[in-house]
């Protein structure tokens, strides 16, 4: 398990959060240590992906400071339709999804939300390292019960991307939003968001889909060396920072509107939005299949939610699994 953040560590992350200079003699005043004490405790929130800056004569702070989680806040964004969430706010874990599928194991009478300002261990699609640095991003999970097992989730990803780019397009990113089958958010052709749904429960009974969403908010310098894709975050898109508060609450807000939406109709209810976000609708692209690579022009989705690509004059329909699309 990941260590937690130290009352006395939190305490200096509040202060750094403002992003203005904190002289070592300050930062020593509140936390009653010596200045060398101090160094040694910044240099462990480093270890947290936090980018620390350093000028002698004025001290420390974080560059452009923190937009810190708050519960309080959070539901105050996302309005009435929060009131019946059980939010759960962690300063450290290995990974809201992990989290909420332990919660969910023994049913879930009503939806619940995990939001972590850190994640150790946070997992993309396909097994891949998601980059969580403290305080930067918003690593949000969202679970919720539903019967009828797995089948009735069929395209439940690809309705998640719609809520997820929607939230994204009111920040002020507008039509810059897109979609990439299935389940990334690009902003000018760079990955700013992606989606993971994970199953707990019965796959043919009771099963609740926990929904994870990781949003690039301001991108440290250090993390973003460990990516391996093309890729932005909204601070740099809008040129200022977003407040993380404000979009968790919305984001909430816009996934519990959706599976309403998706619990009456299905993704056939949410599939013309999808289209309209998709960009890679009529380009060429390559679908990757292990070894296998098909190339074709994209068409959009099918009422289900699978790929419909042109291969050699015909339509082809390729459901997600362990596939990745890229433009040709």
């Amino acid at each position: 398990m990941p260590e937690a953040v130290a009352p006395a560590d939190g305490a200096v992350i509040r202060q750094l959060a403002d992003g203005r200079f904190h002289s070592g003699e300050e930062l020593g005043a509140l936390l009653g240590i010596s200045r060398a004490g101090v160094w040694k405790r910044l240099q462990r929130l480093e270890r947290l992906g936090l980018a620390i800056e350093s000028v002698r004569g004025k001290g420390y702070r974080i560059p452009g400071g923190l937009s810190l989680l708050d519960e309080g806040a959070v539901r105050a964004a996302g309005g009435a339709s929060l009131q019946a969430l059980d939010i759960h706010l962690l300063e450290v874990t290995q990974s809201t999804n992990a989290d909420a599928l332990t919660l969910s194991a023994g049913g879930l009478p009503r939806p619940l939300a995990i939001l972590a300002e850190y994640q150790s261990a946070g997992r993309g699609r396909r097994g891949r390292d998601w980059q969580s640095p403290y305080g930067s991003n918003l690593y949000v999970s969202l679970a919720c019960q539903f019967s009828g097992g797995a089948a009735v989730l069929e395209g439940l990803s690809l309705a998640v991307g719609v809520a997820v780019a929607e939230t994204l397009a009111a920040t002020g990113l507008g039509e810059r939003v897109q979609l990439k089958w299935p389940n990334d958010l690009w902003v000018g052709g760079r990955k700013v968001g992606g989606i993971l749904v994970e199953l707990a429960g019965e796959m043919d009974g009771r099963c609740v889909p926990v929904i994870g969403v990781g949003i690039n908010c301001a991108m440290p310098q250090a993390a973003a060396q460990q990516i391996d894709q093309p890729w932005t975050d909204l601070a740099r898109e809008l040129g200022a920072p977003v407040d993380r508060n404000q979009l968790a609450g919305s984001l909430l807000a816009a996934l519990l509107e959706m599976l309403a939406v998706f619990r009456a109709q299905g993704f056939a209810g949410l599939r013309e939005r999808w289209q309209a976000l998709d960009g890679c609708q009529g380009k060429a692209v390559n679908l990757l299949l292990g070894e296998r690579r098909i190339h074709g022009v994209a068409r959009g989705v099918n009422e289900q939610g699978a790929l419909l690509l042109e291969v050699d004059g015909s339509i082809e329909r390729f459901h997600g699994g362990e596939m990745s699309l890229r433009l040709a």
